[in-house]
């Protein structure tokens, strides 16, 4: 989650900065970004993977990972890890695809790694018998096909965008700019991440049944939250270009519509996690586990309710990223994050297992008030910086 964090942080930074220089068509110094983007996430990127593969036992020990799937887990995650190289730069070409108005080709290199992964899963664990490695093997080739094309259909894109001048390979001064939005990014997701390890930890203290019906649980969550989250980055970049293009009162607009699709998708959303928890744990789990599945119908039925919340926040967040406005999106998201960090451990003392799920909505709600008050602020309509790469 934490690889993921700081790759997903790349890609919003360089989609911002990417889209305000596609709105205001200035073409040379889109380019400039563009490869500025993948020269510096490549180096970034094997800087984390020989990190991950030197320290993933010790990872997984601080999180009191139990001794009966600490072998499992340290498998996976060294797999994993290991192509991580595909993974951080297929997030930011997907990126970069979405800053240019083409949302399309990243869905069908989705959809196409998707299946795959799904078919090499059950090739690899049901035919070859490698059990959790086969699994992992199974996201790390989808995820480098899905890669080497994207990159690829991405160098071919940039071709038709003619631009006066010809762009540098790399920019320090267009890696500072980018590293503006991108850092704070990057920080958001990691500290998510780190807050969830705190979580995680919290939860691996009450047995190997609870972890599991609570990794059922987030699986069926972080799907939902997803759905949010990308919405939101499409109207960073909506928010982006428009600032570029110099038409701030389409932001407004932008911000409504967001409004309007988080409903819409977190209507179905509540309502099968809500009322149909039990179906929806069992698609994550194989066989009868009392206290698993109760411990993951509890999670979603505490959780669910507030979906709708989350997707005002998020959408609130996007405006907020696009418009460069960093220091009100990070100040929503921490005070989130810190919130449901130290709610879940006071609570978990009264209330066990269900003290650490009220901790969710308490903090998306503090962070949702923050997000949708520095909104109505208007910091969102400030122009475009000017600047040369």
């Amino acid at each position: 989650m934490i690889f993921m964090a700081i790759a997903l942080g790349c890609n919003v930074g360089c989609s911002v900065v990417i889209s305000q220089f596609f709105g205001a068509r200035r073409y040379r110094e889109m380019k400039t970004a563009v490869y500025t983007t993948l020269i510096s996430s490549a180096v970034l990127s094997v800087g984390l993977t020989v990190f991950g593969l030197l320290f993933s036992p010790g990872m997984l020990w601080a999180l009191q990972t139990p001794d009966n799937i600490f072998g499992d887990a340290g498998v996976y995650l060294k797999i994993y890890i290991g192509g991580f190289l595909f993974l951080f730069l297929y997030n930011v070409t997907t990126g970069i695809f979405t800053s240019l108005g083409d949302s399309r080709t990243p869905l069908y290199f989705l959809i196409g790694s998707s299946l795959s992964n799904i078919l090499l899963d059950w090739v690899f664990v049901a035919w070859c018998h490698w059990d959790v490695a086969g699994v992992a093997w199974a996201t790390f080739l989808c995820q480098g096909i899905a890669c080497v094309l994207a990159m690829l259909t991405l160098k071919s894109r940039l071709r038709t965008v003619v631009s006066a001048e010809k762009p540098k390979l790399f920019s320090f001064s267009m890696l500072k700019r980018i590293g503006r939005i991108a850092i704070p990014s990057v920080l958001q997701q990691s500290f998510i991440s780190v807050g969830n390890i705190f979580i995680q930890r919290l939860v691996n203290g009450y047995g190997s049944s609870v972890i599991a019906g609570y990794s059922a649980a987030i699986k069926v969550n972080t799907f939902g939250i997803t759905c949010f989250s990308t919405l939101g980055n499409a109207v960073s970049n909506f928010t982006a270009q428009n600032i570029g293009a110099g038409r701030n009162e389409r932001v407004k607009k932008g911000f409504r519509a967001g409004l309007r699709m988080g409903f819409v998708i977190g209507v179905p959303f509540f309502l099968l996690c809500f009322f149909g928890g039990t179906f929806m744990i069992r698609l994550f789990m194989d066989g009868e586990f009392a206290e698993a599945l109760g411990t993951g119908v509890q999670f979603l039925r505490i959780v669910s309710p507030f979906y709708f919340v989350v997707s005002m926040k998020l959408v609130a967040d996007g405006v907020l990223r696009g418009a460069g406005a960093m220091s009100c999106f990070m100040i929503s998201t921490f005070s989130d994050l810190i919130l449901r960090v130290v709610l879940g451990y006071v609570l978990a003392v009264p209330f066990q297992t269900a003290g650490i799920w009220m901790s969710w909505p308490v903090g998306w709600v503090i962070g949702t008030v923050l997000a949708l008050l520095f909104y109505r602020q208007g910091r969102w309509s400030a122009p475009m910086p000017d600047g040369k790469s």
